[in-house]
């Protein structure tokens, strides 16, 4: 299958494959389009898949902080814009489903379909002071040490001890991220549930909220409140995943998201011979 992989002229890598109906995939901090190398080949003989890398991150410009969640909002418009995409449907994955929330609240008429998959709602105070902690670590020459911790809660433990390929791919990946505009964008992630807690509501479209049961930073309870705060959302809880379930459950994911699409989809006319209809 054909892959075009190219540059826009705002600086942002992307990469596209397949056909069909369009549909985009946001990554998540520290990571890029790569993470979901496994989901759109299994998407994409049924869907033109758009993946990209945020900005601050992989191939993508990396401009001078801070970022707003604005700034990431106004790229994924910049990219539907570039590649023709007047409707599509909107995969975001951890912050980039944030992402997806912001432009999908500001853009109701462009989101087909949303799916918020391992992505925060409305933290808790103390989860607040923890990734603002966290933030300030980067900052500070603590980065190393975050990664590994990362890498704990993000794998199961059975797909570490399977995989860990898989595992070290991510470690070195993280360790590629250009630290300041990383923390740009982690200083994002960090208050964006805040900026966006209201805004949810203006969500028009079927919205599907997933999460791993044991994701421990994008939890159960949070996606049920968001897919509840959302009039067309629903909730799926994964037993027995953590966080990283792209890389995890691939497939199973596509599976999801491709039934999900349908389900919302008209179904196509019935074509009319001579008079009658066949």
């Amino acid at each position: 299958m054909t892959v075009d992989e190219r540059t826009l002229r705002d600086g942002t890598r992307v990469r596209i494959e397949g056909s069909g109906d369009p549909v985009a995939l946001i990554h998540g901090v520290g990571m890029d389009l790569g993470m979901w190398d496994a989901v759109a080949a299994a998407l994409a003989p049924q869907h033109r898949v758009i993946s990209f890398d945020m900005l601050g991150h992989g191939g993508s410009a990396k401009p001078a902080g801070p970022y707003t969640l604005a700034d990431f909002v106004a790229q994924v418009e910049r990219v539907a814009d570039a590649l023709g995409l007047a409707q599509f449907d909107l995969v975001g994955f951890s912050m980039g489903g944030l992402v997806a929330q912001g432009f999908a609240a500001r853009h109701p008429g462009r989101v087909r379909g949303l799916v918020l998959l391992n992505t925060v709602y409305r933290r808790s105070p103390d989860e607040r002071a923890a990734i603002a902690a966290r933030v300030a670590d980067v900052r500070n020459g603590g980065f190393a040490s975050s990664v590994e911790t990362a890498l704990e809660r993000w794998f199961t433990p059975v797909f570490r001890a399977a995989r860990p390929d898989v595992v070290e791919s991510v470690r070195r990946h993280m360790f590629t991220n250009e630290l300041e505009a990383y923390a740009n964008a982690y200083a994002v992630f960090a208050t964006a549930d805040a900026e966006l807690e209201d805004a949810v509501a203006d969500i028009a479209c079927p919205t599907l909220v997933m999460t791993g049961a044991e994701d421990q930073r994008s939890t159960a309870a949070m996606a049920e409140a968001l897919a509840a705060r959302i009039a067309q959302g629903r909730c799926e809880i994964i037993a027995g995943q953590r966080h990283l379930t792209p890389l995890e459950i691939p497939e199973q994911l596509a599976e999801t998201f491709s039934a999900f699409f349908r389900a919302y989809r008209p179904e196509p006319a019935l074509a009319k011979t001579g008079g009658s209809v066949r």
